[in-house]
């Protein structure tokens, strides 16, 4: 006899098993985990900057490393985006295949048990009644309503079974829960910028590069009116409107009309006692363009305007075109004379200096400026080439604007306006410069702030040039200008001899002055630099020739002399100019040691004028950020779900319960048999479960 092997398919169908997987907690979680990492990596880099940024910080080989996996816009990268959608169809499917069964074992009584299998229950209790088997099954199932159970009799063989419920909510709390997160990922991508990116994609949309006037720009750089959402900014100056908001893209930037034009009126912005702002606002008038409808409104942070689905916030405030009066100082040769510039901020202002043509960019005016004034902390000065006798230059950091996070800082000290610009030349080489209107007190001497900076990711360096008696750079600048005199220098070393050696002619002691003479006039010339970069660093170049054991002594004689002679030099230009000799004092003293250290520093500021503000007329411009979030309702939906699932499933709780009731033995009384479960075992459930026994007891 023969027999047939048949051999069976155990293998699932390949759709059932992605199924399963993807509707698994291991899925979710591992998806959760991809986009934990992400919001990390969209936390720590900054986000949708412009390209050149990322190529500045990062090089050009780990930028494009970056670029293709897309995080330098993490939130619309495409593999994010489908991850999100991976994650929302996980949890459907989730939902799908259990949120049927648990409302099936919701409206379930469980009525299919058996004596046997309740008297294995943990709770139970039995008591005999002197009723009748349907008369104690009825008034057990009353009870049991009393207490809030919703009861079912069931009728057995030889037995009548009263089985209850409550707390069968509870199972909402999951289907409540995971329908939040579904919620809440439609309504974040209903946010995201894929409307912006489809339009990209398949409508002709680019971004626009450059500037110009917006009116000029196409409308391929334009996004429709009925764009369903976008987050934009607008800057407004004073006096002026806007019905256009800039979205930034990587490369770039796009046009986004507003259903109606914001017309700012006046920028309201209030400061601490520090000098730094403690509410801005903006008072603007709207005007729609379909009703023609006016109406003014007030925006201030955290209380936005929101009109025909657009919302405006006050974002942050800007210079909307302040305009500057400055004096220009010359900072090379030897004119002393200052002569008037005038500006404006967000434009430029040729200049033309020593045969050279360059442009002054205004980039920034700042009307209030919040130092750290303790101790050591406010001081500012140019480091470069300041190796020998640092105790002429200190470098400190810059504080502006930061420091006035703890408003009740009594070392925190308004410093006075300032203005910011960039000197092009004609080669297209440009240095950004920031000066203080106003001289800071330093270490109790009144001195001018001159910062400048080669490139805008670095800090700005401080030349320091010391506050005459007038509150004024005019002493420092007669200086100067007397340091690249070759006449005036040859006087101060004449003077300074004759002054230390006062002898007669035709003597030994003569012989020495005229030496030390020499000695001063050289010591002019090399601290001049005469067409080369002079200051502490041509003298350390100088001493560098010396023998080392010598160098020490060499440097003591050279700043004494170089001290004295200029000294000698500043009188000689004051005398020059009209004015008295001046006696020396400890102030006078004071100030020439900064002049000289000024001056040393000078050679590196690179500019042929040194631009102090005079005057100015402050306009300022409100920026606003304009959204349309048609999914923050929805977001709001699903926060609304979630806190219904997270309470369902941590306050309520689901009970069960069973009485077993049958006849007494040869006609004796009913005798009940109860059992009680829930999924957490609580002292409340404890409680609850002695408290039922007792009242059940009482129908015996």
């Amino acid at each position: 006899m023969s027999t047939t092997g048949i051999v069976l398919n155990t293998r699932r169908p390949v759709l059932a098993e992605a199924v399963e997987l993807v509707s698994s907690m291991r899925f979710a979680i591992s998806m959760l985990t991809i986009i934990a990492i992400a919001s990390m990596i969209g936390t720590v880099l900054t986000q949708n900057q412009p390209m050149p940024n990322y190529v500045n910080q990062f090089g050009p080989f780990w930028f494009d490393v970056f670029n293709k996996l897309g995080l330098y816009a993490v939130y619309s990268a495409w593999w994010f985006l489908l991850i999100l959608v991976f994650l929302i169809i996980s949890t459907s499917l989730c939902i799908v295949r259990n949120a049927p069964k648990m409302i099936k074992d919701m409206r379930s009584w469980r009525e299919n048990v058996r004596e046997t299998s309740l008297r294995n229950f943990h709770h139970k209790s039995e008591w005999s009644a002197p009723l009748s088997r349907a008369d104690l099954a009825r008034q057990s199932a009353a009870r049991l309503s009393d207490a809030g159970y919703a009861a079912k009799i069931v009728e057995k063989d030889k037995a009548t079974l009263v089985a209850a419920r409550k707390g069968a909510a509870n199972k909402f709390g999951y289907i409540f829960a995971h329908s939040s997160i579904i919620i809440i990922l439609v309504g974040g991508m209903l946010d995201s910028d894929i409307p912006i990116q489809f339009q990209e994609w398949f409508l002709g949309k680019k971004p626009f590069v450059g500037g110009g006037l917006i009116s000029q720009i196409p409308a391929e750089n334009r996004l429709s009116l009925s764009n369903p959402t976008y987050r934009g900014n607008t800057l407004i100056p004073e006096g002026q409107s806007s019905d256009i908001a800039i979205i930034p893209r990587p490369d770039g930037a796009l046009l986004q009309p507003l259903p109606f034009t914001i017309e700012l009126k006046r920028f309201i912005i209030d400061f601490y006692s520090t000098g730094m702002p403690k509410l801005f606002a903006s008072e603007v008038v709207i005007r729609d363009h379909e009703t023609g409808k006016t109406f003014p409104a007030t925006i201030k942070v955290n209380e936005p305007l929101i009109y025909k689905g657009v919302a405006v916030y006050q974002s942050s405030f800007e210079d909307g075109g302040t305009k500057l009066k400055m004096l220009a100082w010359p900072m090379s040769g030897t004119d002393t004379a200052s002569f008037a510039m005038n500006g404006e901020v967000n434009a430029s202002t040729p200049l033309a200096r020593g045969g050279e043509q360059y442009t002054v960019e205004w980039s920034g005016f700042r009307p209030f400026n919040v130092e750290n004034t303790a101790g050591n902390q406010d001081a500012r000065a140019v480091t470069k080439g300041q190796s020998l006798n640092e105790q002429f230059a200190v470098s400190l950091d810059k504080h502006s604007g930061s420091a006035g996070k703890n408003a009740n800082n009594k070392d925190l000290k308004n410093v006075g306006p300032s203005v910011q610009y960039k000197l092009r030349d004609k080669t297209g080489q440009a240095r950004e410069y920031q000066n203080y209107m106003q001289p800071v007190t330093v270490d109790g001497a009144e001195v001018f702030l001159a910062g400048v900076r080669a490139s805008p990711g670095d800090p700005f360096s401080y030349l320091r040039i010391p506050s005459d008696q007038a509150h004024t750079v005019k002493e420092w600048m007669r200086l100067r200008a007397a340091l690249a005199d070759p006449a005036l220098r040859e006087l101060a070393a004449e003077r300074y001899a004759r002054r230390a050696m006062p002898v007669a002619s035709n003597t030994p002691a003569a012989t020495l002055a005229r030496q030390l003479q020499e000695s001063s006039s050289k010591s002019l010339a090399i601290f001049a630099g005469d067409g080369k970069p002079g200051g502490y660093v041509a003298v350390s170049r100088f001493l560098e020739k010396i023998p080392a054991a010598e160098q020490e002594k060499a440097a003591d004689i050279f700043m004494k002399i170089l001290n004295g002679t200029l000294w000698e030099l500043w009188q000689a230009a004051r005398e020059k100019d009209g004015l008295a000799r001046m006696e020396g004092d400890e102030n006078q003293a004071r100030f020439l040691q900064l002049a000289t250290n000024a001056l040393s520093d000078s050679f590196f500021y690179g500019a042929p004028v040194y631009l102090q503000l005079d005057e100015f007329v402050e306009v300022k411009a409100s920026v606003l950020q304009v959204t349309r979030s048609p999914g923050k309702a929805v977001v709001y939906l699903g926060c609304v779900f979630l806190v219904l699932g997270v309470f369902a499933m941590f306050y309520i709780r689901e009970r069960r319960l069973w009485i077993w009731v049958r006849d007494g033995e040869d006609g004796g009384p009913a005798h009940a048999l109860m059992a009680m479960s829930t999924q957490r075992k609580t002292l409340d459930f404890e409680h609850e479960f002695n408290d039922l026994k007792a009242k059940l007891a009482q129908l015996a």
